[in-house]
């Protein structure tokens, strides 16, 4: 198996085989890219089911009588009342209101949460807000991670297991442990990253192998394929899912990255709340999704221009079989400038415009993720 010995290799790497022909560097490890066609893969998330894996984000385990305030301590939506089995999106700020990462809080039970996220400065701040006898461990290397995706992934995992994972029992922002799948002792997550139905499979890294041979053989007839970082990014574009380091950074305020709205502002004392009030009245740029016309030229880290003047950038262009082929980016653009159908020019492209559009451009009523 041939991958960059600069990275480490994840739980899933020995089943790729040599198909994969180009890899990224995802928090050190390596993540494939493509098998080959992207648009492929990118049809198999939005027409019948994929494979995905995320086993490089880092799991952190929350457990001890002060678990639950050691989360709410540092993450922007209240988890007071959040119950076992339930699961939070939202992030972690700085003390000055400021983008950390946006997180996954998992409810497991009172004294027992798991977060889900990419930067380790979460875990740093868990554990400087845990009274003693809370513990929090970083747990990422016992655990395999695989994302099943598209309107095909509850068929092909509901035949696995004889746990009920219908929308009734197991509906979307909910998950299960303690379920037997494929013969696997499996936690599944309601969650994904695509804006398709899908779920996220959590088992021991001793078993991916496993867990992949039985997902991609009982998807086969059903169209299963492997898919890549470049199917996800078009497919995360569409649906209008932010992504650190391109569409905020640790100077962002999530008021200027889509994530006003994951902020308690009511809940009492959090890392960064004071700083919020502030922050939300002077907002500075928004994130917007961008049309551009196809073109035999990649548009990615082009800065837009109103007016003649430099009014945000888009950081990666991507396109899409949604807009009849032409390009989407979720572009970063300064708020005076990010009303839906302002037209921007492309520095450095003469007469190529982009049109901001409503976002998210798949999807826009969250129906399929809820299905």
């Amino acid at each position: 198996m041939s991958y960059p010995d600069t990275l480490k290799p994840t739980p899933f790497l020995p089943c790729y085989e040599d198909g994969v022909v180009e890899w990224i560097d995802v928090l050190g490890f390596a993540v494939p890219l493509t098998w080959g066609d992207p648009a492929e893969e990118y049809t198999a998330i939005r027409e019948a089911v994929a494979g995905i894996e995320f086993s490089m984000l880092l799991k952190f385990k929350v457990s001890g009588p002060g678990a639950r305030a050691a989360v709410n301590a540092i993450f922007s939506r209240n988890v007071t009342d959040l119950g076992a089995g339930k699961i939070a999106y939202g992030c972690v700020l700085s003390d000055a209101g400021k983008m950390v990462d946006d997180v996954t809080v998992l409810c497991h039970a009172n004294d027992h949460f798991q977060i889900i996220c990419g930067n380790p400065v979460v875990g740093e701040m868990l554990s400087a807000n845990a009274p003693g006898g809370t513990s929090v461990i970083e747990h990422r290397d016992e655990l395999a991670m695989l994302s099943v995706q598209g309107p095909n992934s509850r068929v092909v995992l509901q035949s696995l297991t004889d746990a009920d994972l219908s929308n009734d029992v197991l509906p979307y922002y909910n998950f299960v442990t303690g379920v037997t799948l494929a013969g696997i002792d499996a936690q599944i997550n309601r969650l994904g990253f695509t804006g398709e139905l899908g779920y996220e499979v959590v088992i021991p890294a001793s078993r991916a192998a496993d867990l992949w041979k039985a997902v991609s053989e009982a998807g086969a007839p059903l169209g299963f394929k492997a898919a890549g970082g470049a199917a996800l990014m078009t497919a995360r574009i569409e649906a209008g899912l932010i992504m650190a380091e391109l569409d905020y950074t640790g100077d962002t305020s999530p008021f200027e990255c889509r994530m006003g709205w994951a902020v308690d502002m009511d809940k009492g004392e959090f890392s960064g709340r004071a700083a919020l009030d502030d922050l939300k009245a002077n907002a500075r740029t928004r994130v917007v999704t961008i049309r551009i016309p196809a073109a035999g030229v990649d548009y990615s880290g082009a800065a837009l221009l109103a007016d003649g003047q430099e009014a945000g950038f888009a950081p990666v262009v991507v396109p899409s079989p949604l807009v009849e082929g032409d390009f989407l980016a979720m572009a970063t653009i300064a708020a005076e400038h990010a009303k839906v159908g302002t037209m921007l020019n492309l520095a450095g492209h003469d007469g190529v415009t982009a049109e901001i559009v409503k976002m998210p451009v798949f999807d826009p009523e969250r129906v399929r993720v809820r299905s």
